[in-house]
């Protein structure tokens, strides 16, 4: 358990849930003697209220980064629970991985700059970096021991009886074990280079994220010389997992690890030489891009910081269990690393690339068929198939909630605006996609066929960054006008015009959502689309445009907020009419979904907005600096977060205004960064029809999970919870599943 050091700060430690610790129903439940400082529980009422310059003291706010790692936290909590079927179980294990990946590389790697500027805290929470760089390692080596527990002794041992099995050496017939002595010869030699460590060759600089091998060698080499450690890269070429033949497994999925095919015939390596030990390793390495904000070609510079990337900063080691203390405290040497930055799994260290794709239905989730808006399939069935999605969208706005909605009807629409005579132009803003994107394809289409396109792509979208910059050249190639964004601020919002000419008319039809034009994401993220042919929202989203490809003024929109500008503005003062009405005795509610709450401004209102008694319920996937339920400052805010099948990614802001009801989808986050460094977009809903459903289905539904909802304290610890003792379960994605898609709720 973490040792929290006893300073006025304390109490921002989110401490590490118990995993381990699932109840018979299936519902994981929390550790609740979750070690607290004496010194969190010392504070009064009075701590809360803001100090002399207004503001609150550190001790309201939960630390970011600790509370981003919680959020991971509950992830691994889906491979320990038995709700989820087996293979599943064992995707959230790797997606943790990969998440824990991203948070050393981008989080832990900007904390460790701060601390060699200086160990001061810069941050509404007051915590210095050391004693948050102290508190990340105390809880991801608990979290990661935890993590091989659950491969090790729950999904490896139920895969096995299903005959889905990781063959360890030992495990291996003879038959087995010659054929991995060939694909040892035939495959794997050829793009293997072993690097002796002496005076002629440097301990070598390796990739991020790499598997390596430290052998320990005795003997003389073929120049007479004394090598006693040599590393051997693992060939990034070649898959980590390896099918065994059906003719020696039965047609069963059974599978050895690249790492125990190299590290039994490593000894081939060396010839004349014995090798006396051999032990994997990982290293990984500050990942995040540093672009000046006055560099002349965006594309160009960062094509540079790429190959950057894979060579950063040292942040971490992994080693396995059996790794003697020498040979990790050699490596650790070498890397400059500390030893609380050292991680011995019992395990592959590298469980992102464990295969886990088998297809096993029983072991899968339901599949389901994605549905289609009502709207589009009337007008699907019309002769006039041109023209059909843009009928429908004259008639009224039609609203998709993915994934539950098929993603189909954005390609559609972007197909038939490609091949449409009456089409003059499309514009369309693209942060994650792909050349083989049916997006990226109708984009490129439409300008060969002589469309005006345009396409905004950002480029700076984390680990993407290769793919849009192909993605840029693939679409000028075939005529589109590409433009990078504004420098500084990152062009997050999802955006689509098209301009149509219609009976000597001009009109604009719309496309705005909350998650990317990804269809491969809109299968497990859920997110909101709206069609729209309204001429004020069209209008605005055409301003924002011309903001993106040319210059000007901020444009003065009608009904959309939009950051940088307007949109941090504008929540600020419906908080405050909120507050207003409680103040004047009348029915105050804020309901906001998105994934994370981190800006401390709107922190601070919410704060003033339950002291005056407006009643505040937060759905936030990760991040939440606020602190809810704590005496004096935050009794009327609730804070839930849902974990699940589909990645809760839906961005949603409801005031009930005095009866006037406001509700708002967006691309943006509660975060400085999405309010004040990029460029993003919240649209209002208001077809009556579709408020209700959004209000139902993406605020209400979630509100009622008692099942994969876990909800915060102010103390800053989560617990999932049960649903009481004659109360029926609600799984919020579940229901969703049931209500438009037809599939039958499993719990």
């Amino acid at each position: 358990m973490v040792e929290i050091n006893n300073n006025q700060n304390s109490g921002d430690m989110n401490k590490m849930i118990d995993v381990n610790s699932v109840s018979e129903d299936g519902n994981e439940n929390v550790n609740k003697n979750m070690s607290v400082s004496s010194n969190y529980n010392d504070l009064t009422d009075i701590d809360w209220q803001r100090l002399e310059d207004g503001s609150y003291s550190p001790s309201s706010y939960i630390n970011r980064d600790l509370s981003l790692l919680q959020f991971h936290l509950r992830v691994l909590a889906q491979a320990a629970s038995p709700r989820h079927p087996l293979l599943e179980r064992l995707f959230f294990l790797i997606i943790f991985s990969s998440n824990l990946d991203e948070f050393f590389e981008i989080r832990v790697a900007g904390i460790m700059q701060k601390l060699n500027i200086g160990d001061v805290s810069t941050s509404a929470h007051g915590m210095r970096p050391s004693e948050v760089l102290n508190e990340i390692s105390a809880i991801t080596h608990d979290a990661i021991n935890e993590q091989y527990r659950i491969l090790n002794e729950d999904i490896l041992p139920a895969l096995a009886l299903e005959d889905i099995r990781y063959l360890k050496r030992d495990e291996l017939n003879a038959e087995q074990s010659a054929w991995m002595k060939r694909y040892f010869t035939e495959q794997v030699v050829p793009v293997l280079t072993p690097i002796s460590i002496d005076p002629a060759h440097p301990f070598p600089r390796l990739v991020n994220k790499s598997l390596n091998f430290i052998a320990t060698l005795e003997g003389k080499d073929a120049f007479g010389r004394d090598i006693n450690l040599a590393i051997v890269p693992a060939p990034r070429s070649l898959p980590r997992v390896i099918r065994l033949p059906d003719e020696l497994t039965g047609g069963k999925e059974h599978h050895v690890m690249l790492s125990a095919i190299i590290h039994e015939h490593i000894g081939e390596l060396f010839p004349g030489m014995s090798v006396t030990g051999c032990h994997q390793f990982r290293l990984t390495r500050n990942a995040d891009l540093d672009l000046a904000d006055d560099v002349e070609d965006i594309a160009k510079a960062l094509e540079g910081e790429l190959e950057n990337r894979r060579f950063g900063d040292k942040v971490r080691l992994e080693v396995t269990t059996d790794c003697p203390a020498h040979i990790s405290e050699y490596l650790l040497n070498e890397f400059e690393l500390h030893d609380n930055q050292l991680y011995r799994v019992n395990g592959p260290v590298n469980l992102t690339r464990l295969l886990f794709d088998f297809n096993i239905p029983g072991l899968r989730y339901q599949p389901f068929t994605y549905a289609v808006p009502k709207a589009f399939r009337r007008e699907m069935d019309k002769s006039d198939k041109s023209s059909s999605m843009f009928a429908a969208m004259r008639k009224s706005d039609v609203l998709v909630h993915h994934p539950f909605h098929a993603f189909l009807p954005i390609i559609n629409l972007l197909w038939q605006a490609a091949s449409d005579p009456k089409v003059l132009a499309i514009k369309q803003t693209l942060y994650r996609s792909g050349t083989n994107s049916e997006i990226v394809k109708a984009l490129a289409a439409a300008a060969r066929n002589g469309k005006e396109v345009t396409a905004v792509i950002e480029l700076r979208a984390r680990f993407d960054e290769a793919s849009n910059i192909a993605v840029a050249n693939y679409l000028q190639e075939a005529g589109a006008v590409v433009v990078y964004g504004i420098v500084g601020y990152k062009t997050h919002a999802k955006l689509m015009l098209i301009v149509r000419r219609e009976e000597d008319r001009i009109r604009r039809y719309v496309h705005l959502g909350t998650g990317n034009y990804h269809a491969a994401n809109a299968k497990v993220y859920t997110d909101y689309g709206l069609f729209s042919a309204d001429p004020d929202i069209s209008e605005d989203v055409h301003k924002i445009f011309q903001e993106l490809t040319g210059m000007g003024k901020p444009a003065n929109l009608k009904k959309l907020l939009h950051a940088p500008f307007t949109l941090h503005e504008k929540l600020m003062s419906f908080i405050d009419d909120e507050i207003a009405h409680a103040k004047a005795g009348k029915r105050a509610h804020i309901i906001v979904k998105a994934n994370a709450l981190t800006e401390r401004r709107l922190i601070d209102k919410l704060y003033d907005a339950s002291q005056a008694g407006v009643k505040i319920e937060l759905i936030l996937r990760s991040m939440c600096c606020l602190r809810p339920q704590v005496k004096g400052l935050s009794e009327n805010i609730t804070v839930r977060s849902i974990i699940g099948r589909f990645l809760e990614h839906t961005r949603i802001y409801y005031f009930y205004n005095n009866g006037d009801e406001r509700l708002y989808c967006g691309s943006a986050d509660w975060m400085d960064r999405n309010l004040f460094h990029r460029v993003e977009v919240a649209f209002p809903i208001e077809n009556k029809k579709l408020f209700k459903q959004i209000y139902q289905d993406g605020l209400i539904n979630y509100l009622q999970d008692n099942t994969q909802a876990w909800t915060l304290d102010g103390t800053g610890v989560w617990q999932q919870l049960q649903p009481a003792a004659g109360e029926v379960p609600h799984v919020a994605q579940e229901h969703l599943l049931k209500v438009i898609n037809g599939v039958e709720e499993s719990s």
